[in-house]
């Protein structure tokens, strides 16, 4: 079975992160999804989807994106069943992202992180022991007789 799912939108709020009584990093978001197609004479459709995103990826998620952005968020659908307050059985849709990508160039306030937030730290940049390969004087291929072609697997 095959549960994937790709989606990009705009973030119609701010993230909402949250935390699990074990510590684990939950945030939540809606991306606004606008279809592919139109009717004749009427406007082209949006989808508000639901997208929840765990762990790191939710850290990234809280502190990268914000409301308006273009974002890509790739993971599964999944369901959930609950009964609401009248007792009427209730089933909610929503997608459970593995990855969330930009989707757009960097803009003046997109991508800044929470201003309380430590900056991102940057690895240090390792040098190779060895330079590049280059070559310093042309290839020169021999000519193959036509008895010796043979051999070759194609």
């Amino acid at each position: 079975m095959l549960n994937r799912i790709v989606l990009m939108g705009r973030l119609t709020r701010e993230p909402e992160l949250r935390t699990t009584q074990s510590g684990v990093s939950v945030v939540s978001f809606t991306l606004a999804v606008e279809r592919d197609f139109a009717t004749r004479g009427e406007e082209k459709q949006t989808d508000f989807l639901d997208i929840v995103a765990w762990r790191s990826t939710a850290d990234f998620v809280s502190k990268y994106f914000r409301k308006g952005q273009l974002v890509a968020a790739e993971g599964r659908l999944q369901s959930r069943k609950w009964e609401d307050k009248e007792g009427n059985k209730r089933t909610a849709y929503e997608v459970v992202a593995d990855n969330v990508y930009f989707a757009e160039r960097k803009q003046e306030g997109y991508g800044a992180p929470i201003p309380d937030a430590p900056p991102p730290q940057r690895l240090p940049r390792q040098e190779t022991a060895a330079p590049p390969f280059q070559l310093d004087t042309p290839a020169t291929f021999a000519e193959l007789d036509d008895d010796d072609d043979g051999e070759l697997p194609f």
